[in-house]
């Protein structure tokens, strides 16, 4: 990787970095078994399933990018409010309100 990383750790774990922009970023996210759409509903379900709100505002971005609308974005969550439990869906829905405020989207 040359230059400065985008990645908000790349000052204390480079090589993560890197592999994460080559791997993930580059080959995982391009694969052509599923649309950039597909992967980040895929995404943002395992994020909130898992509780994982530190990583949880840039997928929805990316996911609003790749075409997911607001609305399928509220519906994910509420399914998954009785799936992965109703802590992780109220969370997911403060980060999603905070995310729809920021700017540009589908929905």
């Amino acid at each position: 990787m040359t230059g400065k990383s985008a990645h908000p750790f790349a000052d204390v774990a480079p090589a993560l970095a890197e592999i994460t922009e080559k791997v993930l970023f580059g080959d995982v996210w391009n694969r052509p078994g599923l649309s950039p759409r597909d992967r980040s509903l895929i995404t943002i379900t395992c994020l909130i399933s898992l509780y994982r709100e530190n990583e949880l505002p840039f997928h929805l971005k990316r996911a609003l990018e790749n075409g997911v609308t607001r609305e399928e974005i509220a519906e994910t969550i509420t399914h998954l409010a009785f799936y992965a439990g109703w802590p992780p869906a109220s969370t997911a829905i403060a980060v999603a309100r905070k995310v729809f405020e920021e700017g540009t989207d589908n929905g």
